[in-house]
């Protein structure tokens, strides 16, 4: 269930867009507008806005918040006025290049997103940067990164329950005994975890947790400074547990000295739709103190306001 509060009666898309060019013009811009009318639209209702934006004053609604926004305002705005599948490709895109490398954006992007909506996210990224997530990521990997990534952004899962408990069982034991011997890059290993649906992962899991007596990833705990070993956990939690992934993230985004707030955008602006009232759940149970309450205590202005506003907690 999704944080975002939309109104009963929602203003037709004509009227917003003339709000938001309203919103635009004089000697300042009207941040409180934007926010107002962005932060209170699904998906399907911010596209609408868009087209009708172009239509009737021939101006890209993206750039002319480009033009107008800056900050971490500006890129809270921006990745949320995006279709979800073209800010999927624009942060994988992100996360391939040189100076804004990060892989762990990459497993976060093919992890907890459905079948579909990975494989809408594959299409975007070809529309828009004329090469393929797959080719850029294998030409700015190496190694067992690149042995792992390649496959986990070409797979297209199976998405539902069905559950196979005897295959379940055998490769529980294939993924111990690889553990055991410290094969961390072993072709089953990345196989089981880069082709099988989530459901079977869980299974395989619990069944390896079941019969070996702790979890795959508190094995995986001893080598924890590799940055390979980290990816593997970090696939492993997006595929299982994708709240306890994004508490973490969003813990370490605000916990930090100095508040990472590319995390805290990204997270906030990609799961407010989807799945941020089980994020908020897991962030109290970890931290005692809701996320609205540490957030507002970590930003302020109108990045504060847009964040709150995602999270269903806006400024009275």
């Amino acid at each position: 269930m999704a944080s975002l509060k939309v109104p009963a009666n929602v203003p037709l898309p004509e009227e917003d867009a003339e709000q938001l060019h309203k919103a635009f013009k004089g000697w300042g811009t009207n941040e409180g507008m934007i926010i107002s009318i962005l932060a209170h639209r699904n998906a399907t209702q911010r596209s609408f806005i868009r087209a009708v934006y172009a239509a009737n004053y021939n101006k890209d609604l993206l750039k002319e918040l480009d033009r107008e926004l800056s900050g971490d305002f500006e890129r809270a705005v921006m990745l949320w006025t995006f279709e979800p599948a073209e800010r999927d490709a624009y942060l994988a895109k992100e996360s391939t290049k040189m100076f804004t490398k990060n892989n762990w954006v990459l497993v976060e992007v093919a992890c907890t997103r459905s079948a579909l909506e990975f494989f809408s996210a594959k299409q975007a990224y070809q529309a828009r940067y004329k090469t393929s997530l797959e080719e850029d990521v294998a030409y700015h990997t190496s190694g067992d990164i690149r042995k792992l990534l390649v496959p986990l952004v070409s797979t297209f899962r199976y998405d539902g329950d069905e559950v196979n408990m005897v295959l379940a069982r055998s490769e529980a034991k294939i993924l111990h005994q690889k553990i055991e011997e410290k094969a961390y890059a072993d072709d089953d290993l990345i196989r089981i975890l880069t082709t099988r649906s989530k459901a079977q992962i869980s299974a395989t899991l619990n069944h390896y947790k079941n019969n070996f007596g702790t979890s795959m990833t508190k094995y995986l705990k001893e080598d924890s400074e590799n940055e390979y070993i980290q990816l593997l956990k970090a696939v492993i939690k997006c595929l299982t547990y994708p709240e306890k992934y994004f508490e973490k993230v969003l813990r370490q985004a605000i916990n930090k000295l100095g508040t990472d707030e590319w995390g805290l955008t990204r997270v906030v602006t990609t799961r407010a739709e989807f799945d941020m009232e089980r994020i908020k759940e897991e962030y109290l149970r970890r931290n005692i103190v809701p996320l609205d309450r540490a957030i507002a205590k970590d930003t302020h202005g109108d990045y504060e306001d847009i964040l709150l506003a995602l999270l269903g907690h806006d400024h009275a």
